[in-house]
C-alpha cells in the first residue's frame, strides 16, 4: 500500500497585461491589483506557499514562481 506522505506544486504564473482594453498604465495597475487578489485568495483559502521569485518583465508584466500546497496535504520539507 502506498501513501503520501507530502504534496507540493511548483508553479510558473505570468501575469499578462490586457491593454486592448485601456491604456497601458492602467493595465498596469491592473495586473499587480490581480497578482494582490491572487496571494489575498491564498491566504484566504490557507493554502501554504512560499513565493521563489516575482519578475516585473520589460511590459510591465508580472511573471510569479512559487511553490504551493497541493489540496490538504502537508507540504513537510518542500516550503524549505
Amino acid at each position: 500500500m502506498k501513501r503520501i506522505k507530502y504534496a507540493c506544486l511548483e508553479q510558473t504564473i505570468h501575469f499578462q497585461l490586457k491593454e486592448d482594453l485601456v491604456g497601458h498604465e492602467e493595465a498596469a495597475a491592473a495586473v499587480r491589483e490581480e497578482l494582490e487578489q491572487f496571494k489575498q485568495k491564498l491566504d484566504r483559502k490557507r493554502i501554504q506557499y512560499k513565493i521563489i521569485e516575482e519578475t516585473v518583465q520589460p511590459d510591465d508584466s508580472i511573471l510569479l514562481k512559487l511553490k504551493r500546497q497541493f489540496n490538504d496535504y502537508s507540504c513537510g520539507e518542500y516550503m524549505e
